[in-house]
């Protein structure tokens, strides 16, 4: 079980001008960094691993981002892209030694629409396809690709877990889990808490966002209810901090940042943190009582 921060929450796109972050976020509390890379060629791979080996934080998780252009339910050359994309980051990862590649990879995220139920399930065959080549390749490199289900104003594909669901199950490949995420929960499930409860054997990562993208704990998460089912699980990933700033262009529509929401991007990460850490363990000594 590990903390850490993503790094979103400084830089619109991880690259080589990046890599004083690792040593930032370790600074700031953070026991991993999740890498935000929107275009793996602005990466020196060596250079990274070095500054990695130089922390304490040497197993990263990878995140992409799937923007304009990369969409697996896209023309033919979107679903070139995204495959040629996120192949990019299973070698990433592969060669960093990190296990995890998440994100919302079936379709280009602000993508939103009605469909009837057979265009639905044409997108959701073309989706399916095209992970099943991903996941040859994860599986190959021993990578999980981790889907992550957006809400409805930023997808109309997977806004669920028992969608995403649904499409592991269609794939069929064990290298295919769930990336939770739980700003993203608390819009689009019923209970948060339940949610994992029901799907604990397909969540590989989750992200701890705010239900406004601010401060940890001063909003309207459920945070006892799924931090203390991820503990009756057993969960044993990651769980890493996810916000952005105003000014990251490259996801400002998704993210839909457009007032201040903290002082720094320290206090988000250093106050988020000790939220995680504390409230954690007060429920497991909450937990040890009852028992």
């Amino acid at each position: 079980m590990r903390f850490g921060l993503n790094t979103f929450l400084v830089s619109p796109s991880f690259t080589g001008a990046d890599l004083p972050l690792i040593a930032t976020f370790e600074k700031y509390g953070a026991q991993l960094v999740e890498l935000a890379v929107v275009e793996p060629a602005s990466v020196s791979v060596p250079k990274l691993k070095a500054a990695l080996a130089s922390s304490s934080l040497e197993q990263p998780v990878i995140c992409g981002a799937f923007g304009s252009g990369r969409d697996l339910r896209g023309s033919p050359s979107e679903v070139a892209n995204a495959i040629h994309y996120v192949s990019e980051l299973i070698e990433m990862a592969h060669a960093l030694g990190a296990k995890i590649v998440c994100g919302p990879m079936y379709s280009r995220t602000g993508r939103c629409g009605a469909h009837t139920a057979e265009e639905r399930e044409s997108q959701f065959d073309q989706i399916a396809l095209g992970l099943e080549e991903l996941c040859r390749k994860a599986e190959a490199a021993g990578i999980v690709l981790a889907l992550e289900p957006l809400n409805r104003f930023e997808t109309d594909c997977i806004n669920t877990l028992e969608q995403a669901v649904e499409m592991i199950d269609r794939v069929g490949s064990d290298a295919l889990k769930i990336h939770i995420d739980t700003f993203h929960m608390n819009i689009e499930e019923a209970d948060s808490g339940v949610a994992i409860l029901q799907y604990a054997k397909h969540i590989a990562h989750v992200h701890a966002s705010a239900s406004h993208r601010g401060l940890l704990g001063k909003d309207q998460v459920d945070w006892t209810g799924v931090l203390g089912a991820l503990q009756d699980v057993g969960y044993e990933g990651d769980i890493v901090i996810e916000s952005f700033s105003e000014d990251n262009q490259v996801i400002a529509k998704a993210a839909s940042i457009w007032r201040t929401l903290y002082d720094s991007p320290e206090q988000m990460a250093v106050e988020g943190l000790q939220f995680l850490k504390k409230s954690w363990q007060q429920i497991e000594q909450n937990k040890a009582q009852t028992i």
